[in-house]
């Protein structure tokens, strides 16, 4: 296994633009990984994992031979790893394509969501609640970002995930039959115990702005949770776990 000691390696400086920029990560249709749990939920759901890095010492066993493995001291990974105190691995793995073909049973929709943990926690939860697909709109946080990614726990290997242009949500959505509900405080909002959402999409905003205008438009109808009327809002990816729920349920 090589060892990687100067911070002057070409894998280092990739990794470092891996962790920072989504354009780096598109040119090299890579993402960037952590953890040993995270690792073997990509082995198992088969993701293409491209390289991984140790820190200090390799636990190797569960690779494959064709898997590229690197060596690194600990003060190097930690300058290299985006996340304080990791205790590694460090892994690289292939964007996947991600079409719109094939149906969709239902789906959560997010609209400018940017909080990449908020983007991470909706993945994780529509994985564990069985929604066809997640819908990013707008100007929704990286999928691929490390904060996403870790926020996924895991769930980004086994999620459909599907990024929609505003005016191309209205047809991928009739083309499987499913209605657009808004999640928006209004005297239109219908409770959402009162709705049938099995079969739906359902969109989601910013927890400052909510949903804009125009995706309001393309809306077939809105609910509302019910809540205590002296409590705040809740934080976006909280609302669409109850909203998820409800769909499952």
């Amino acid at each position: 296994m090589e060892q990687i000691t100067s911070r002057k390696n070409p894998w280092i400086q990739t990794l470092r633009a891996l962790a920072a920029d989504a354009s780096a990560r598109r040119a090299q249709g890579l993402f960037l990984c952590d953890g040993q749990k995270t690792l073997s939920d990509a082995l198992h759901s088969a993701a293409a994992v491209d390289a991984v890095f140790w820190k200090g010492s390799a636990d190797s066993a569960a690779l494959s031979a064709d898997t590229a493995q690197y060596l690194l001291p600990p003060e190097l990974y930690d300058y290299v790893c985006p996340l304080k105190n990791s205790p590694g691995p460090l892994f690289t793995v292939r964007i996947p394509e991600r079409s719109a073909e094939g149906p969709i049973s239902n789906a959560i929709v997010l609209e400018n969501v940017q909080d990449p943990g908020n983007v991470g926690t909706v993945i994780r939860t529509a994985n564990a609640f069985q929604i066809g697909a997640v819908i990013l709109c707008g100007s929704c946080a990286d999928l691929y970002s490390p904060k996403t990614v870790r926020a996924t726990m895991g769930a980004i290997f086994r999620q459909r995930v599907l990024t929609a242009a505003l005016e191309e949500l209205p047809a991928l959505l009739k083309h499987n039959g499913l209605p657009l509900y808004a999640a928006a405080l209004s005297a239109r909002a219908q409770d959402i115990h009162t709705l049938d959402l099995h079969r739906s999409a359902v969109a989601v905003g910013s927890e400052g702005r909510g949903l804009s205008e125009d995706f309001l438009a393309l809306c077939d109808g809105q609910l509302i949770i019910p809540m205590n009327p002296d409590s705040e809002s809740l934080n976006a990816a909280v609302a669409a776990s109850v909203i998820m729920w409800e769909m499952f349920r």
